[in-house]
């Protein structure tokens, strides 16, 4: 550099650093506004009210000031600490889960900013382009390394942070959700506060998981993608809450607002067919307040056992607002006892083949019609010959008419339907 060779640009150059410096010092405070301004516009993240936009002020023109002093004393770069106001702006962007970009940009533009005052400020005060170039080399590298020094640091704190804000955060998360599923009493605005989530509106509870592990961390972030698909859906009145359970499983709610319309389940079935494939949900029916948030949870809960008993029979979606889902989660809590009563009920019709299959959904089907085999046949888009056919067919292996036992023929049938070869007969060898 020409002022190392030469003693006396050398000792010029460092005075006119010293006297930029000095006038930095001293206008920081009205240099800050306009940067801190500036800022603001250029980075979206941090619009984020007065409070944030007073500490970005304040790290604004402590890190001036420091800077000046780095520049005025010569104070080597590796033994400044960034200012504290600095400190807590980068852990107030942690605790509101703004992107550490938005920091480390702010540092970035008013290193820019503040090399072009000084630029300025040197093309003022010396006329010699060789003094003036040399100090602009002096100030530029120092506030170079100063920059990459204090944005280190910042990040720094605001990893530190953010790790310790999250575990805070899940904690009181973890326990407002434990409050509310215990269904004990609760502050509904500070709940609402800790979870993020509107507690005074219609919920959708649901279940979301695989049956197979896949890459850990992977299927979360699916799962959060699939919530936020069916929450669209369902005309969500705002974003879901997501909460992992485990590597392979998670809850959600959605928020269907105060006056809901029941979401379609051929919707969602949709989003699981077109962007969740693999992934299964079980979900809850819409019930509002705080209660319904934990009664909407436990159905969907109820809801996908059904779904684990079935096994490979699951269906991708599961809902408790479905009424045959109702009463296969009341057989799905005694396996062992519903597996008896199916025998009992429907004798060799209980066997795991299709052809049985096909006679149980077709009965179960002319049941629900009330008995109707024409509006059987249009549910399933046969010729009414064939139901009838099938009726008959399935009573005959039955081995008992249509009356004897109804409602344990109904209930067999419903249990069959969903929870599968787990209460079936295996087929003779």
């Amino acid at each position: 550099m020409a002022s190392a060779e030469d003693p006396d640009l050398h000792r010029r150059a460092a005075a006119l650093v010293v006297e930029v410096a000095t006038t930095l010092s001293i206008d920081a405070p009205r240099l800050t506004r306009p940067l801190a301004a500036e800022l603001a516009r250029s980075i979206e993240d941090v619009r984020e009210g007065p409070q944030i936009l007073d500490l970005l002020r304040a790290s604004v023109e402590s890190n001036l000031e420091m800077l000046a002093d780095t520049l005025r004393y010569d104070i080597p770069v590796g033994e400044i600490s960034s200012p504290s106001v600095a400190k807590e702006y980068a852990r107030r962007l942690a605790q509101r889960g703004i992107s550490p970009n938005a920091l480390v940009r702010a540092y970035r533009l008013g290193q820019q900013h503040v090399l072009n005052w000084a630029f300025d400020e040197i093309s003022k005060r010396e006329t010699d382009a060789r003094v003036a170039f040399a100090a602009g080399q002096l100030i530029m590298g120092t506030t170079f390394e100063y920059i990459d020094a204090i944005t280190e640091q910042v990040v720094d704190e605001y990893e530190s942070e953010l790790e310790r804000w999250l575990a805070t955060r899940n904690t009181v998360r973890s326990v407002t959700l434990d409050e509310l599923l215990g269904g004990r009493r609760i502050d509904v605005a500070s709940a609402e506060a800790s979870l993020g989530y509107r507690l005074r509106q219609h919920h959708l509870g649901v279940v979301l998981w695989r049956s197979d592990r896949g890459i850990p961390g992977a299927d979360l972030r699916r799962f959060e993608r699939v919530l936020q698909q069916l929450s669209r859906t369902a005309g969500a009145a705002g974003d879901p809450l997501f909460l992992p359970k485990d590597s392979i499983t998670a809850w959600g709610w959605i928020g269907l607002g105060r006056t809901p319309a029941p979401p379609a389940v051929d919707g969602l079935e949709a989003v699981l067919d077109h962007d969740g494939r693999g992934v299964f949900v079980a979900a809850g029916s819409p019930v509002a307040g705080a209660t319904g948030f934990r009664v909407s949870h436990l159905e969907a809960v109820r809801a996908q056992q059904v779904a684990l008993v079935a096994q490979g029979d699951a269906r991708a979606l599961t809902s408790f607002s479905d009424a045959e889902v109702r009463v296969a989660a009341m057989l799905a809590a005694d396996v062992e006892g519903a597996r008896r009563m199916v025998g009992r009920a429907l004798g060799p019709l209980a066997a795991d083949t299709e052809h049985a299959a096909r006679l149980r959904d077709t009965l179960l089907t002319f049941l629900d019609a009330q008995g109707s085999y024409t509006a059987t046949a249009d549910r399933v888009h046969l010729h009414k010959n064939t139901v009838k056919y099938r009726v008959d067919k399935a009573l005959e292996e039955r081995g008992r008419p249509l009356d004897d036992e109804r409602l344990d023929l109904e209930l067999a049938l419903i249990g069959c339907r969903w929870l599968g070869r787990s209460i079936l007969t295996p087929p003779a060898t």
